[in-house]
C-alpha cells in the first residue's frame, strides 16, 4: 500500500450509480480479452468495479488506485486484505515505469474525463505498461451531453471519438478499436440531465440497468451504434 496526495473527490461513487451491475459487466465482458496477468484500476473510488472484475476472474494481479482522501480509506479497507490485490493512495509513479512492477493493462473506466491533463496521464500510462500492454478507456461522449451533473461529478469534459483517437495515437498508442457504447442511454441522459437539470435517481439506474442494458447489448453486439452515450477504446503500447 502506498500513501500519495490527498485531493477531495465525490465524482466516480456517484458515478458508478448510472451504470449499475449490468452496465459494469457490459463493459468488463469487452475489455476481458485484453486484461493481462498484471491489471492497473485507475480511480478505483471506494471499489465497486473492482470487485466486479475480481468476480470475473479476468486478471491474476489487480493493483486498484485512487487518490482522494475521502475515498481511499474505503477502497483499503474493502480489498486491503485480498490477497492478489493492492491498494494505492495516489496515481502513476515512476516505480511502474519500464520494471517488474509495470502492468500487461490499464484500466481507466470513467476517469479520465476528471484529469485536467488527459493527454499527460495517458503518456504516464504507456511508461506504466509493459511493451505490447493494454490501455483500456471508457469515458463518456458527446460534448452536446454535457450537463451540470457533469460539472458536478467534476468532469473537464465529454469526448468525441476522433478527437479521442487523436489523443491516444499521440501518446504513442496503436488504436486496436475505438467504438460508441450505449445508444439508447443519449436521449434519457438528454432529457433528464441536460435539459431538466435532474440529479441521478436510484430508481432510473435500476430499471434502466434492468430492463434496457440487456436489450441493448445483444443488440449493439449485432450492430455497431453510429453515435453512443460513452466510448469504449482499447490502444496497445507498440
Amino acid at each position: 500500500m502506498k500513501s500519495g496526495g490527498k485531493p477531495e473527490y465525490y465524482g466516480r461513487d456517484l458515478e458508478a450509480m448510472s451504470f449499475a451491475t449490468n452496465y459494469h459487466r457490459w463493459v468488463i465482458d469487452e475489455f476481458k480479452p485484453y486484461l493481462g496477468e498484471r491489471t492497473a484500476d485507475m480511480g478505483a473510488g471506494t471499489g465497486n468495479f473492482a470487485d466486479l472484475l475480481l468476480a470475473a476472474h479476468v486478471t491474476e494481479q489487480l493493483v486498484a488506485f485512487e487518490p482522494s482522501a475521502n475515498m481511499y480509506p474505503v477502497l483499503e479497507e474493502r480489498l486491503g486484505r485480498v490477497d492478489n490485490v493492492e491498494t494505492v493512495n495516489g496515481g502513476l509513479s515512476g516505480e511502474y515505469y519500464g520494471n517488474k512492477k509495470s502492468f500487461d493493462s490499464i484500466l481507466y473506466v470513467n476517469v479520465l474525463e476528471h484529469i485536467e491533463d488527459d493527454g499527460g496521464e495517458l503518456s504516464n500510462a504507456r511508461m506504466a505498461l509493459k511493451s505490447g500492454g493494454y490501455l483500456l478507456l471508457f469515458v463518456p461522449a458527446l460534448s452536446f451531453l454535457f450537463s451540470e451533473l457533469d460539472r458536478l461529478l467534476g468532469h473537464y469534459r465529454r469526448y468525441g471519438k476522433r478527437g479521442l483517437v487523436d489523443l491516444v495515437r499521440s501518446a504513442g498508442f496503436e488504436i486496436i478499436k475505438a467504438k460508441y457504447f450505449d445508444f439508447a442511454g443519449i436521449v434519457p441522459w438528454y432529457l433528464t440531465y441536460v435539459l431538466f437539470k435532474r440529479t441521478i435517481s436510484r430508481n432510473d439506474v435500476i430499471y434502466y440497468d434492468r430492463l434496457a442494458v440487456p436489450i441493448m447489448r445483444r443488440i449493439e453486439s449485432m450492430i455497431p451504434p453510429p453515435i453512443g452515450k460513452n466510448i469504449l477504446l482499447v490502444g496497445r503500447k507498440t
